[in-house]
């Protein structure tokens, strides 16, 4: 009896081809067929394939279309890959795959890809958790056509003045910024993140009053990451305590302290 190759879901990282991991691209570079979402994934991310393997695009497909053609390329003994923008465990419509995965007992395995706000906060050589300041990042998107839960509010959300990451929203930016307006100060940092990683990659600054002036002065309607937090600001000393003189740890105990040079 021959052994069905698992599917491998990669997470093909914000745009940029070199920020899959090394695992996600020895993978692609195995595959027989790769589904991808064209709209969303740069066609240089598929430099890493076989120049003989099958490169499908999925963006103007239905779910069940492409799906049973990826069960059947599998069934036939295919390495097969679906390449997912961004992190599969972020907004990447995983979850529907991995249910008729399951039900038609297809292994398979997913590889972690780089956040679009990982590559936000590297593109602004930002720390978003700034000890004193703010410990917590909150990953959300206003309700358009898919439905948010309503104890997922974003106003009720905006109440912990976190670092928040604002996905999916740039069409609902209107409502986004007075929901935010609501907790947030209207002079908090922001950075508006436009096709992280691509090559028409566009970052401005500005504040949480800045939104929606901003997104319409610069005709976005789509794919923006929006990052609010008060580490967009700090100028100001922030220091952990993991590498304080007062701190003792394990790797660190108070008889291996000395002084200042």
């Amino acid at each position: 009896m021959s052994t069905i190759p698992p599917v491998t879901i990669i997470g093909a990282g914000p745009g940029d081809p070199d920020l899959i991991t090394l695992r996600g691209q020895q993978r692609l570079a195995q595959a027989d067929v790769v589904f991808y979402t064209g709209s969303l994934v740069p066609p240089a991310m598929l430099q890493h394939c076989r120049r003989d393997s099958e490169q499908i695009d999925t963006r103007g497909e239905t779910l069940e279309h492409w799906v049973s053609r990826l069960l059947q390329d599998v069934q036939a003994g295919k390495t097969v890959v679906r390449l997912q923008d961004g992190d599969p465990s972020l907004y990447g419509a995983v979850h529907e795959l991995v249910v008729y995965l399951i039900q038609d007992k297809i292994p398979f395995e997913i590889v972690p890809g780089v956040s679009a706000f990982q590559a936000a906060a590297a593109r602004l050589q930002t720390e978003l958790t700034v000890p004193n300041l703010v410990q917590t990042i909150i990953l959300t998107r206003t309700q358009g056509r898919t439905q948010v839960p309503s104890r997922e509010d974003l106003a009720s959300l905006a109440r912990h003045r976190a670092s928040l990451c604002l996905y999916l929203s740039a069409g609902q930016i209107h409502k986004a910024q007075s929901q935010l307006l609501q907790h947030y100060p209207p002079e908090t940092p922001m950075a508006l993140c436009y096709r992280l990683g691509w090559e028409d990659e566009l970052v401005k600054l500005g504040t949480v009053a800045d939104m929606a002036p901003m997104t319409e002065r610069l005709g976005l309607k789509r794919t923006v990451l929006y990052v609010v937090s008060p580490a967009l600001g700090a100028t100001t000393e922030g220091r952990s305590r993991l590498y304080d003189r007062q701190h003792h740890h394990l790797f660190r105990p108070p008889s291996s302290q000395t002084g200042e040079c």
